[in-house]
């Protein structure tokens, strides 16, 4: 695992059926709360929705930590550890994340991230920031999805 890199993985707790109707009534999760101790401290929240096979890569902070939350369909977020005084430095790591594989991910300042939508079913991707986005100077570096030192395969992502 990438150094810094924190993966919360979600309890499910199931509704209890009401006997009147012939339902499943859901289930229901924490998925943040302020003693999990994960965000230095809180800045922003985002949703997006990306289709099946979309590729949303590759990005990095300087000055924020990300938390994702992939709350429907079904995604792998590819990080980067591009961070050179890292003791995982150079490694990338995968995480399958989505329905009925719910987790929060920490994705800490310098560490490259991105992810596909693997599942037919649209990806509805929660993200929350350590700080509010500036229009005028944006905290996010773009690298090309398919950068040579990075080198991943995304095709071999299904």
């Amino acid at each position: 695992m990438i150094d810094g890199v924190k993966i919360k993985k979600l309890q499910i707790h199931r509704d209890k059926p009401d006997l009147a109707q012939d339902i499943e009534p859901g289930i229901f999760m924490e998925v943040l709360r302020d003693d999990d101790k994960l965000m230095s401290k809180f800045g922003q929240s985002n949703y997006t929705v990306a289709n099946c096979g979309t590729i949303k890569a590759f990005h990095w902070h300087r000055m924020q930590d990300d938390l994702w939350f992939v709350a429907s369909g079904k995604a792998v977020i590819v990080l980067h550890d591009q961070r050179k005084n890292s003791k995982t430095f150079g490694e990338t790591q995968t995480i399958s994340a989505g329905e009925n594989n719910w987790k929060l991910v920490l994705i800490p300042v310098g560490v490259v991230h991105g992810y596909k939508v693997i599942s037919k079913e649209p990806c509805g991707l929660f993200y929350h920031v350590t700080k509010s986005y500036n229009r005028e100077k944006p905290d996010e570096e773009r690298i090309d999805p398919y950068d040579k030192t990075i080198g991943f395969d995304w095709n071999s992502l299904k």
